[in-house]
């Protein structure tokens, strides 16, 4: 249901960026089916999915919360998107670089084609009525960016963080406490010290590689992901909800543990295959993105 009611606010606010071009007719086509029910259904029957839920894996946990808070990010409520970062970040270090596309989501609201598409048009951010579900109550104009619900959304980090530490606090207090959980989690994800077979391609290159290097190149994997943050973020920071979805499957390609153990021939070759796969797709996405885009202003100037 949130996956839906995500994927009809992103249709809404497309339908109401292409209304304000006048492109309604251009770019729209004779596809009328929701963009909600779609991924709803494509995620809820993909087999990988299943598994994970079978296997008793707290993988759809993580999602679940990664899907909360772009939920309440798009929608801009601030203590729901807060509660999804918070708890994803709690079961897994790697959404944490998901703050940006929260604090664009938050600032800008959802996805638009690019400012310069309006200016083109001869738009003024300040003279566009957006209309919401048929209603005549004026939104932000486009590309005007607010602090407000950011400065929320912190505060509620702030909240729930020591909400969930104080928590586990108390029930860890006799188990060695909250250094020992941050060693056992964040730590046992960057040093990858369990070298058991699974979907990922770290495993295999940490196997083979001599001790000497270890740091060295732990350091490169970790920083690879972060490195790719920023350019992300200035190239797409129209569509922070699709900057969003480039950064999870990122995140799945290179994160340390993405799935259990098996075969060790098995996994190395499916691995391989499923990370290259992975690799195409971003590419793809992404670059159908910059030429939608760049459509958008070529039909601006015509």
């Amino acid at each position: 249901m949130l996956i839906r009611s995500t994927g009809r606010s992103l249709q809404m606010a497309r339908n109401r960026s292409l209304k304000s071009l006048d492109l309604t007719k251009s770019v729209n086509n004779s596809v009328n089916v929701s963009t909600g029910d779609t991924a709803s259904l494509i995620y809820l029957w993909n087999p990988w999915t299943i598994i994970t839920c079978v296997g008793s894996c707290t993988s759809p946990i993580e999602n679940l919360m990664v899907v909360i808070m772009l939920h309440g990010a798009c929608s801009r409520l601030a203590p729901l998107a807060a509660f999804g970062y918070v708890m994803a970040t709690h079961l897994s270090l790697y959404p944490a670089i998901l703050i940006l596309p929260v604090a664009l989501l938050l600032g800008y609201g959802p996805d638009t084609p690019p400012t310069k598409v309006f200016l083109q048009k001869g738009l003024s951010a300040s003279k566009i009525d957006m209309l919401d579900n048929g209603k005549g109550t004026n939104q932000k104009g486009f590309g005007q960016f607010s602090w407000k619900p950011i400065l929320h959304f912190i505060l509620w980090v702030f909240i729930w963080s020591c909400y969930v530490l104080l928590l586990n606090s108390i029930i860890l207090n006799k188990v060695g406490g909250l250094q020992e959980m941050f060693e056992k989690t964040y730590g046992f994800i960057l040093t990858v010290k369990d070298l058991s077979p699974n979907i990922g391609v770290l495993w295999y290159f940490f196997a083979e590689v001599f001790d000497f290097f270890r740091s060295f190149f732990l350091i490169v994997f970790n920083m690879n992901i972060i490195f790719m943050v920023l350019p992300l973020a200035i190239r797409l920071k129209h569509r922070p909800f699709f900057l969003a979805f480039v950064y999870t499957a990122i995140v799945a390609m290179l994160k340390s543990y993405p799935s259990g153990t098996g075969n060790a021939n098995f996994y190395f070759a499916t691995g391989l295959a499923y990370t290259c796969l992975q690799t195409v797709l971003v590419v793809e996405t992404v670059s159908s993105m910059i030429k939608h885009d760049r459509k958008l202003r070529l039909l601006t100037k015509a």
